[in-house]
């Protein structure tokens, strides 16, 4: 008995398009908020690489050291067996390195996903309510002065 009618789907659709924690009915409204947006995926970017950077800075010099063994061993005649032994009785710097290398490789796919590909809807929203919580938070949130200014 309650069905909604076209005229009250047709106002949620409405009250959708409003982003609830910016004082504006579309970001296209706002022409600074676009390239907020962009900001924040840029920091997202540096971020990505720089967590990258800082495994490879710490985990993968500790777990090479550990595989020093191993690799001298690859080093100088390659099999399959040597790698194996090297990774499985290795277990520790094993998982070290390959954390640095898939962090690598996923930051690699993920920011080539966003070239080639486009940015996903659900990522873009994700970024565009964030930059409306620092814009509701102001100059107390950390990211204010590399986002909004």
């Amino acid at each position: 008995m309650n069905q909604p009618s076209g005229d009250q789907s047709d106002h949620k659709s409405e009250e959708q398009s409003i982003h609830p924690s910016c004082f504006i009915l579309h970001p296209s409204d706002d022409p600074s908020f676009g390239q907020q947006v962009q900001r924040l995926h840029q920091l997202t970017v540096y971020g990505r690489w720089l967590v990258a950077g800082l495994l490879w800075i710490t985990v993968g010099p500790l777990s090479l050291w550990g595989l020093r063994y191993p690799i001298s061993l690859i080093w100088e005649h390659f099999t399959w067996a040597a790698l194996r032994y090297g990774l499985f009785y290795n277990p520790l710097p094993a998982l070290g390195l390959a954390f640095c290398v898939g962090m690598t490789v996923s930051v690699l796919v993920w920011q080539s996903r966003n070239i080639l590909l486009g940015m996903p809807h659900r990522e873009q929203q994700r970024l565009e309510q964030q930059v409306c919580q620092i814009r509701r938070q102001g100059k107390t949130h950390p990211l204010w002065k590399w986002v909004c200014q």
